[in-house]
């Protein structure tokens, strides 16, 4: 019997996916190892990006008040998933030169491929509304302009964005580069500042089987990990690794394949250390003081100041949640578009589909922010990491299926470790993420 899952692409690709930067920055041909690392770096950086947006803070905060060190080890795990589920993203990416979305609009019934890609919508107007919310509270932080207004002012990133992608892709990697040094930057110093034991963050890096015996710490566990696996990331990076001008036969794809892992892994350690650093500074600042029910960005940047001794501490608090907030953004821009000409082959002007996508993140950020102040951003937070948690396993199932099928992938079809492996994550994560919905729903109050 033939099984229905298994069988070789239906058709040729309809259109190259992001076709306006497709093959658009080039490989240098008989360069040396570093030189060509440096043409294939940048991808990593933009899908790190969704690995410390303002919907990470609010768990890691948390977690540091809250417990301390102890879960370290569950960024760290959760970073090791991601590593791992952005090859594959890769490996679909470079080898069958289709990004998740189009994959998806391949092999599934379109009633499926509908329900895929309403979903993946909506997670994206989920991470947006994060982004929108981080955005706004930055600018109240900074500047004291109030939560609505920062919300309203949101909407001008739309014509920020079709700036910087008119100007070429490897501009758009510039700027995300160049707004994760400045939050690696003022996460620094601020680590520094709050000086934080060394050898009690190292115990925390190894599981504590309290994580899974407390209820309390088991819920805030399941929260960093759903914060931390972004399903849009598996779109997007299956998408911009073809923005590379590398030679489309078996050697020129099995190169592109191991820098672009090179580039994505060195990124995620990246934002692992900086998802760190908001959890270290959070446990040395916070619960060193006993200060353990600080889980919201405001009492944070509230707390700072009077605990370190120093303004400079909150305003690089503060600085660092802009440019999350604003790196988020350009992604977020590049994951919507992917998702709808992938699934739907509807191609809608920039400016258009942006303006949507932001919108549907206005409007309910500027109701909230009106009617419930800070407080209900923070619930409106929470709710944006349950909306993406949802949505994750129909992203990442997809992934794993395609990659580890001979028919689609040909020789480099998952080996039979990364197949387990790969198949562990995916069970990991839909069990974790549907224990977190009941939590969140039946346990907390919502029903």
């Amino acid at each position: 019997m033939n099984n229905p899952f298994r069988k070789a692409w239906r058709s040729e690709r309809s259109s190259n996916s992001l076709s306006e930067s497709f093959a658009s920055v080039e490989i240098p041909k008989d360069a040396g190892f570093w030189k060509k690392l440096f043409a294939f770096a940048g991808p990593g950086l933009m899908v790190a990006v969704g690995y410390m947006d303002p919907g990470n803070w609010a768990t890691d905060i948390a977690g540091g008040a809250q417990f301390g060190y102890t879960l370290l080890s569950v960024i760290l795990i959760s970073n090791l998933f991601a590593i791992i589920l952005q090859h594959l993203s890769v490996k679909l990416g470079v080898v069958a030169e289709r990004d998740l979305a189009q994959a998806c609009k391949d092999h599934f019934h379109p009633v499926v491929n509908f329900i895929l890609w309403l979903f993946c919508e909506i997670a994206i107007a989920a991470m947006d509304l994060a982004e929108v919310l981080g955005t706004a509270i930055a600018l109240n932080l900074l500047f004291g302009i109030p939560l609505s207004w920062g919300v309203a002012i949101t909407i001008v990133d739309v014509f920020v964005i079709l700036l910087l992608q008119a100007r070429g892709f490897r501009w758009l990697e510039s700027i995300v580069g160049g707004l994760i040094f400045i939050i690696l930057i003022c996460f620094a110093y601020q680590m520094v500042i709050s000086q934080p034991e060394i050898f009690p963050i190292l115990r925390g890096l190894v599981p504590d089987k309290e994580i899974v015996t407390n209820p309390s710490m088991l819920y805030i566990a399941i929260g960093i990990l759903g914060a931390t696996v972004m399903p849009h990331n598996l779109y997007l990076h299956s998408s911009i690794v073809q923005t590379r001008n590398y030679d489309r036969t078996t050697p020129g794809k099995r190169e592109a394949i191991k820098f672009a892992t090179i580039d994505s892994t060195a990124s995620l350690f990246l934002a692992f250390f900086i998802n760190a650093a908001i959890l270290i500074v959070a446990a040395a600042t916070f619960h060193t003081s006993g200060n353990h029910d600080i889980a919201d960005i405001h009492d944070a940047h509230r707390m700072l100041e009077p605990l370190l001794g120093t303004s400079l501490a909150s305003i690089a608090f503060a600085i660092a949640l802009l440019a999350s907030g604003q790196n988020s953004t350009l992604t977020g821009t590049l994951a919507g578009q992917i998702v709808m000409e992938g699934f739907l082959n509807i191609k809608l002007k920039p400016w258009l589909r942006r303006l949507i996508t932001r919108l549907i993140a206005v409007v309910p950020a500027f109701f909230v922010t009106i009617m419930y102040g800070e407080g209900g951003t923070a619930d409106l937070l929470v709710l944006s990491q349950v909306i993406l948690s949802m949505q994750l396993s129909f992203a990442v199932v997809p992934l794993v299926m395609f990659t580890g099928d001979k028919l689609k992938m040909g020789i480099f079809v998952n080996k039979p470790w990364l197949k387990i492996v790969a198949w562990i994550i995916s069970f990991i994560i839909i069990v974790l993420n549907l224990y977190l919905l009941y939590q969140t729903f039946f346990e907390d109050g919502f029903v």
